[in-house]
């Protein structure tokens, strides 16, 4: 029997986008989507529309004086929201509202049972601390996720994986202590690229020491590499016995990305994803949600996402 999977796609998620020209631009969720077409795949999931979430969401994560912040600079379209990464516009909180709001809608399908295995493409923003901007994220939807699993549905022990190319700095260091929340980070080494952190000693802190495993691989680490360390990332799952697995699917680990040096095929994303749904049929009564992540060479996005998509539809 196919499991149900919802997609989340529409204008308004697009919206979230910093302009034509820059490397998070708003032809990122039409690339993927205009290839989720040609292979046929929109006829196997469902399509739901962008959802906006209220403010009560989003200081489940951050600080409201930052929310505030945002909201007084969305109005204005002025200055950046961090240190010159993340520039402000006319409508930024609306459009990344859009992006939590349909998480959030996604994770509550997810709960209930309707949609275990929920895809958005344009999601993931996981540089985003509770009081600041970074890196292209203004808020940081994997973390809102998380706070949300544990505050409104109880469930105690949450995994995050993310294979950007990146390291998820603003997920790990929020939960850097929190023993119930399983972290596996497969990136780019810091020494090499932003933000700089994410090495294999931090592992947790105090009563979380060990349940944060950080997999940093040098530039040009291609398919290879990856198949080299999965299954330990992969064992380290299974120990954490999760309730439900988040997966941040950045596309910027894969090769001929223009502000990474990784060297992933798409097909390691799909193995990602195959192994993650296995985990979550084990383990977590099937529920698992994806989102897309970086990724700024519009094919290699393309053709990971989907990749992601055809392993949670099998």
């Amino acid at each position: 029997m196919t499991v149900p999977v919802r997609v989340y796609y529409g204008d308004d998620l697009g919206r979230y986008a910093f302009g034509d020209g820059h490397p998070f631009g708003p032809d990122r969720i039409q690339a993927f989507w205009k290839e989720t077409v040609k292979q046929g795949l929109d006829k196997h999931v469902d399509v739901a529309a962008p959802v906006l979430c209220d403010e009560q969401a989003l200081t489940r994560f951050h600080h409201p004086d930052y929310v505030a912040r945002v909201k007084a600079q969305s109005v204005s379209g002025q200055g950046y929201l961090d240190y010159g990464d993340t520039p402000a516009f006319p409508g930024i909180f609306e459009a990344i509202c859009y992006v939590v709001g349909s998480d959030l809608e996604g994770l509550t399908r997810a709960m209930e049972g309707s949609h275990p295995r929920i895809f958005v493409p344009i999601a993931g923003l996981h540089h985003a601390r509770r009081d600041n901007a970074a890196g292209f994220c203004v808020f940081n939807d994997a973390g809102i996720l998380i706070e949300t699993l544990k505050q409104v549905f109880a469930v105690k022990k949450v995994a995050y994986v993310d294979i950007d190319a990146h390291h998820g700095d603003g997920v790990f260091y929020a939960f850097e202590s929190d023993p119930d929340v399983i972290i596996v980070d497969i990136h780019e080494d810091g020494r090499f690229l932003y933000p700089g952190t994410g090495f294999a000693n931090e592992t947790g802190t105090g009563a979380a020491q060990g349940t944060k495993l950080n997999i940093p691989l040098p530039p040009g680490a291609d398919d290879t590499a990856f198949s080299k360390v999965w299954p330990e990332a992969e064992e380290f799952l299974r120990q954490g016995t999760p309730e439900f697995i988040l997966l941040q699917a950045g596309a910027d680990s894969i090769k001929g990305d223009p502000i990474t040096d990784m060297a992933f095929s798409p097909q390691a994303h799909g193995h990602t994803a195959t192994r993650l749904c296995t985990l979550a049929d084990e383990f977590c009564q099937g529920r698992i949600l994806a989102m897309g992540g970086g990724g700024y060479n519009r094919t290699n996005l393309a053709l990971a996402w989907n990749e992601v998509l055809k392993a949670m539809i099998a």
